[in-house]
This record gives C-alpha cells, sequence and structure tokens, in this order.
C-alpha cells in the first residue's frame, strides 16, 4: 500500500459537522445481551473465520458443519459447509417446548375497529404444517423449487414463507405494491412454479384489488414464455373473497376453502445443506433484468440470528415492532426470520402507520405494550411532519429504537431520540443491503455510544474501509469521503444473484479489485461513506446520489442534512439539474410540517443554510417547495422521479409510489418555479 496517499478531484467533499457522542443509559447497558466488548476480539477477521462458529450455535443443527467457510472459490464464499438444518424448525419447532403459548406475531389490521389477532408459536405452527402439507401433497412442490409470493402485510405471508423454508422450497417475495408486470418480471427470471396471492388486503383507507395485479403478472409470465403452473389465491377475510377478479379453474384455484380440509398433522421438515438455497429477494431500483439476491439457509440465518440478538437486543419477553414491508429484505431478517429464532413476539400492521391519523402508531405501541421498534429515517420524518408532540402523549414502554433504510440526519436522530424514546431508549441506526443479509454497521447497544448521524462502526467480523475511486484505502479521519468496501466475507452475504454468476462477482468485486488491490475480493456497497477518527461510519448515500457541481463533488445527503436544520422542514431530496457552465447544480425539493407557515416562505432560510453548512458551491439553484414527495410504500423518497421531472422527462414507472398522485403536484411545482426569475452566468437563481 502507497505511504502516502494523494487527494484528486474524485474525492466527494465532505462538510458534516460531527455530534457528540451519547453514553447508552445504565438502565439499559447493565440489562443488554452484549455487555463484553470480547466479542469484538473473538470475532477479528485476522484471527480466521472460527470465531463465526458462536454464530453458528445459535442456531438448531440437524447435522454439524464440518468447515465454518470454504473460501476455494472467491467470491462465492460457502459457510458451514457439511451442516444441514431447516428454517422452519429454528424459527417454531424448537420453541415449542417451552413456549407454545408465547404470540409470535400480533396481527393489526388496518381497520382500526377489527380486532388485532394474537398467533401463537403453536398456533403459527399449525398454520405452516398444513400449508406445507398442502403444498407438497397437493401441489408436488419439492426440495429446490421455487414459488413466488405475492401478498401483503398478513400472517399467510409468513405463513407461506416458511410453509416454503419447512419443504426446502425457494420462496421469492414480490412487495404487493409492486405492479403485475414487475411481478411478472420476477416470475420469470425466479422460473417460479406456482405464485401464491390473496384477493386483496386494505392500505390507507382503501381496498386494494391484488387479484387483479396478480392476473397481469401471470399474463406476464406467460408473454415472457414462461407458464405457472397454477396461482393460489388466499381470501384477505375467509368465506369472504372480494375481488373482481373471479378465480378460474383450474390454474386458479382458492387456497383459504382448500386449507380447511387438509390434514393438520405434522409435515416433517426438510433438512437442507447449510448452503442451499432459503430465497431470492429482488432488489429494488434496478433496470434491465431484475436482480435477484440469492441467500442460502445457514449462513444467512446465522447472521440475522446474531444481530436480531445483539445489534436489536431483542429477547423472547419483547414485543417488537418493525415498520417495514416483508417484501424488502428488513421485513425477511426482521420481521420473519430474526424475531422467530430468538422467540419473540413481533408487531405485523397491515396498512398505513398515519391510518387514519398520524396517532396510530403511538397508540399501537401503548396498546400492545411495545419495547422495539424499527422503522426508516422517511417514516420519521413523516410522523415528525404530521405533529411533532404527538408521541409525548402516549405511554409506550420503549427501551430500544431502531432506524434503518437510508442515513438518518441529526436533526432527524434527535427528534426520535428525545421525543419517541423520552432520552430513555437507546438508538440503534444500522446500515446493510438486501444482498448483505443483515446489519453490517452499527452501534452495540449495551456497550457503545449513540452518535447523531453515523451508523457507527462496522460489527464485530465485519472490516469496513473506505475507497477513493482510484482504489486507495483511505485512513480513519481522513475528512474525506469514498466507497465503503468490506474486505473480508461474513455469513449474511448472499450466495450470489439467481442465474447469474458473472454479474455478481462484476458488480460487486471487480470494482474495488484494482490497484494494491487486485489480488483481494473486497465487496463493494456502491455506498459513499466517512470513516470518523473514532471509526464510526456515516453513510452519505449511492455513489450516483452525488452530485458534480464544477468540478466539486458534493453528497447530496449532506445537502438534504442541512435543509432540515431550518425548522419546519418536514423532508429534503436533493437532484442535480443540467447546468452549462457547472455541469450540474442542486435542485432542493423540500416538504414542511404541518404546523408551520406557507411553505415558499422558508425556501430563502433552506438555501442560506445549506451555503451555511456546505459553502456557496452547494447553494440551490431552486428550492422547490412541495406537499409530498414521491415516496414508495417502503417511505423511500424516489429521486429519480424528481430528476426526471426537473429535467421535463417522463417519471417513468410510478405504480410502486405510496402517492403516485405528488408527481404531477412535483411537475406543476417544477414549471412554475423554473420559469420563474433569470438565470445568471454562474447558473444561481437571481
Amino acid at each position: 500500500m502507497p505511504a502516502e496517499i494523494v487527494p484528486t478531484e474524485d474525492e466527494i467533499a465532505v462538510h458534516w459537522r460531527e455530534e457528540s457522542r451519547i453514553d447508552p443509559p445504565p438502565s439499559f447497558s447493565d440489562h443488554a445481551q452484549i455487555r463484553d466488548p470480547a466479542l469484538r476480539e473473538q470475532l477479528d477477521p485476522s484471527r480466521g473465520p472460527d470465531g463465526f462458529r458462536a454464530y453458528a450455535d445459535l442456531l438448531t443443527w440437524d447435522r454439524p458443519y464440518d468447515r465454518v467457510l470454504d473460501d476455494s472459490n472467491p467470491p462465492f464464499y460457502r459457510w458451514f459447509t457439511g451442516g444441514s438444518l431447516n428454517a422452519s424448525v429454528n424459527a417454531i419447532d424448537r420453541h415449542l417446548p417451552g413456549a407454545a403459548n408465547r404470540v409470535a406475531f400480533h396481527f393489526v389490521p388496518e381497520d382500526e375497529s377489527a380486532p388485532i389477532e394474537a398467533i401463537t408459536y403453536g398456533e403459527l405452527s399449525g398454520k405452516v404444517n398444513r400449508l406445507a402439507r398442502l403444498l407438497q401433497d397437493r401441489f408436488a412442490l419439492t426440495a429446490g423449487d421455487r414459488v413466488t409470493l405475492y401478498l401483503p402485510m398478513v400472517p399467510e405471508l409468513p405463513i407461506a414463507m416458511l410453509a416454503c423454508a419447512r419443504l426446502g422450497v425457494i420462496h421469492s417475495v414480490v412487495f404487493s405494491g409492486f405492479s403485475g408486470k414487475a411481478a411478472g418480471e420476477r416470475i420469470v427470471d425466479s422460473t417460479s412454479r406456482f405464485l401464491i396471492t390473496m384477493d386483496g388486503y386494505f392500505r390507507n383507507g382503501q381496498w386494494i384489488d391484488l387479484k387483479a395485479q396478480a392476473d397481469q403478472a401471470a399474463r406476464e409470465s406467460r408473454a415472457r414464455n414462461h407458464s405457472l403452473e397454477g396461482v393460489l389465491v388466499f381470501e384477505r377475510t375467509p368465506g369472504r373473497y372480494q375481488s373482481t377478479s373471479r378465480i378460474r379453474a383450474p390454474e386458479e384455484i382458492a387456497l383459504t376453502p382448500l386449507l380447511e380440509t387438509t390434514s393438520g398433522d405434522p409435515c416433517p421438515p426438510v433438512s437442507r445443506e447449510s448452503n442451499d438455497g432459503l430465497f431470492i429477494m429482488y432488489s429494488s431500483g434496478t433496470t434491465g433484468r431484475p436482480k435477484g439476491c440469492f441467500h442460502g439457509t445457514g449462513g444467512y440465518l446465522s447472521w440475522v440470528g446474531a444481530t436480531t440478538r445483539y445489534v436489536l437486543d431483542l429477547r423472547p419477553d419483547d414485543v417488537y415492532w418493525c415498520m417495514a414491508d416483508i417484501g424488502w429484505i428488513t421485513g425477511h431478517s426482521y420481521i420473519v426470520y430474526g424475531p422467530l429464532l430468538v422467540g419473540a413476539t413481533s408487531v405485523l400492521y397491515e396498512g398505513l402507520p398515519q391510518w387514519p391519523d398520524a396517532a396510530r402508531p403511538w397508540r399501537i405501541s401503548e396498546h400492545l405494550g411495545v419495547t422495539v421498534l424499527h422503522t426508516s429515517p422517511t417514516a420519521i420524518r413523516a410522523l415528525r411532519r404530521l405533529d411533532p408532540d404527538l408521541p409525548q402523549r402516549y405511554g409506550a414502554p420503549f427501551r430500544l429504537l431502531c432506524t434503518v433504510g437510508e442515513p438518518i440526519e441529526p436533526e432527524t436522530w434527535h427528534w426520535y431520540h428525545e421525543m419517541v424514546g423520552h432520552r430513555r431508549a437507546v438508538v440503534v441506526d444500522t446500515y446493510w443491503q438486501t444482498e448483505t443479509g443483515g446489519h453490517l454497521l452499527a452501534t452495540l447497544p449495551g456497550i457503545e455510544a449513540m452518535k447523531p448521524g453515523s451508523a457507527g462502526p462496522a460489527l464485530p467480523g465485519i472490516t469496513a474501509s473506505i475507497y477513493d475511486e482510484a482504489g486507495r484505502k483511505l485512513p480513519p479521519g481522513s475528512g474525506r469521503a469514498g466507497i465503503l468496501g468490506i474486505e473480508h466475507p461474513w455469513p449474511g452475504l448472499m450466495l450470489g444473484i439467481w442465474n447469474d454468476p458473472d454479474r455478481f462477482r462484476k458488480t460487486y468485486f471487480e470494482p474495488l479489485r484494482r490497484g494494491v488491490w487486485a489480488d483481494r475480493w473486497i465487496y463493494c456497497t456502491h455506498d459513499a461513506a466517512t470513516w470518523s477518527a473514532d471509526g464510526y461510519f456515516r453513510i452519505l448515500g449511492r455513489t450516483d446520489d452525488v452530485i458534480n457541481v464544477a468540478g466539486h463533488r458534493l453528497g447530496s445527503k449532506e445537502m438534504e442534512s442541512a435543509a432540515l436544520t431550518v425548522p419546519g422542514i418536514a423532508e429534503a431530496a436533493v437532484v442535480p439539474y443540467p447546468d452549462p457552465v457547472k455541469g450540474a447544480v442542486p435542485l432542493l425539493f423540500i416538504s414542511t410540517q404541518k404546523t408551520c407557515g406557507p411553505a415558499r416562505d422558508l425556501a430563502a432560510a433552506v438555501s442560506r443554510a445549506v451555503v451555511e453548512a456546505i459553502g456557496p458551491i452547494a447553494r440551490p439553484y431552486a428550492v422547490i417547495p412541495v406537499a409530498d414527495l414521491p415516496k414508495t410504500r417502503s417511505g423511500k423518497i424516489m429521486r429519480r422521479v424528481l430528476r426526471a421531472v426537473a429535467r421535463g422527462e417522463e417519471a417513468g414507472d410510478v405504480t410502486t409510489l405510496a402517492n403516485p398522485e405528488s408527481v404531477t403536484e412535483v411537475r406543476n411545482a417544477v414549471a412554475e418555479i423554473l420559469s420563474v426569475g433569470t438565470t445568471g452566468p454562474s447558473g444561481e437563481r437571481s
């Protein structure tokens, strides 16, 4: 490695203000599951992979593994080879002797007048076994087959996942907010034999006809020369089929009444070798062929079980609510597999958290006694925007608050900590990806200080570093940003991209395989980050979210964070806008809290805040107030839509948006703002 790292124009400018660290309260740290920092030493990669035996030992194995890591064919790593186990046994069966009556899921319908359904581990076992037996006996599904699950946030979704896992069938869950066309593409890519769906569900006070979308998925599959053997349809309300699309026999089968006549005898679990596939999860935001992240069984479960225990500090006596959707990886790892592996009780909520009003999450949390809350910065901003004082009126016993999905700005972090957690709960900011299976960066909440705006250090067993675009490693405390890379394999890493090993290697390992690292297989996250002297990482966003202004590469997340320091600003999103002189200039969209005044009055204050935090080079070309930013139903702001609308282009597929009406408003706001005023030679608004 070179003795000196020479700065280049390719580096991302960093202007973050370092926040002070906040120690966890003794009321938490005295009882945390990890109180001994020796875990880091035990899992130090320089000592080899044997430390991960402790993670594998959290699982129940049918046959012991004979090797912790097979790295003979990098980057296609295999964990706990020779061992065999079953995911549904680990999630359910092993808890039954002492906890059959413990609640596994509290299912909360969106309709607040409907009763909450408590499903115990014993009842979950019966439902999973009944469906597994039906899939095996009636539809001849066997280990290695693929089934696509196009289901909403209802108990039938984790039941179907676990029934597939019991048989060794690989499940591919498609987010119910995706269009039928997108679901069809994923059916084709996974070559699924069956599609399991539902007549519909409730969202934002509306009935969503999912069966009609499933029809489109089946048509799309046929158009791409792949025919499903059948479409199996659950009823959202047993005995009351509500879709406008009737069930067309024999290809389509009503599943709910069929299950009532299926034997409830236990279905023997199929033991799977540790590296046999468990599921395919298609990552979002890609173009072209869908990218199916293919996860195995033993490595994935060991990583998810350990991070659920050590990062979320989740235990059997907790009531836990992850507000994500199971259609995304967060829901797979931290609604279904992780919490069930540790025997906890989870909240499964059907609809929109803000329905019928902003107090709904706090009412649910208080009523069910939620102790651990897990949600996204976007959801936190939205709840803060609707009523920043509301959480104080409710008495949920939160002891840990987790955030996931994108970087959380210090302003938002402090509100979460102070107003939701009453400064008594620990806040854990986590960073990871669909591809990584579980958390990569986070504080161990019992022994490490919180740092607003920072995801924290790399977890035990993870060797994270940042690299410039020439592949040079940047040291901690350099004040410069680079691409986040992981130097050694870990058990949660996906086995590969489904049926596309070359794409897996080229996408995730070739970008950093250069220069002094040509002989190393470093996982490239494609995320920009800084690395503080204290070892904490701060994520700046995807490298393609970086805006190049006159040769200065600015992280969009920094500008958004500066905007959120202005009182009354709820959300902010920056996109590049073409400029003939500078190449690109920042275009800043804002939405406001309901309690503030006219949004346009805040535009000048927002611009000043960005300049003060970063400098004149980051001055927004325009600040555009809108009532709401376009977001997916998982809560992510769709910056590609903003980018396209700002440039006068078509917005593209908006079927996955939770608020498609926002696109028209954004278009109108852009037309109004960008057509007023003059453009000076520097490209700044005057």
